[in-house]
């Protein structure tokens, strides 16, 4: 089920984690390999992705992280 332009979930697939549409490849794996230094090309490559499939899996992060309450409690 497409949860997001771009991303799915299928309990079938990853355990359920977000992926790219019509790929087994999940947002957490192209999200982290970015934030290791590996380029876009390099992402595009390794994975056989778009350019585009990369911004959704950066937009769908973005907005998860937008909407999830803090991780941390805060002081009071």
């Amino acid at each position: 089920m497409e949860v997001y332009p771009g991303i799915s979930m299928d309990a079938g697939i990853r355990f359920g984690k977000p992926c790219i549409v019509g790929t087994r490849i999940d947002v957490a794996t192209v999200v982290g390999a970015l934030a290791a230094g590996e380029s876009f090309d390099e992402v595009e490559a390794a994975y056989g992705l778009t350019h585009e499939q990369i911004l959704s899996a950066l937009r769908y992060a973005a907005h998860v992280a937008a909407h999830l309450p803090p991780a941390v409690k805060v002081a009071s």
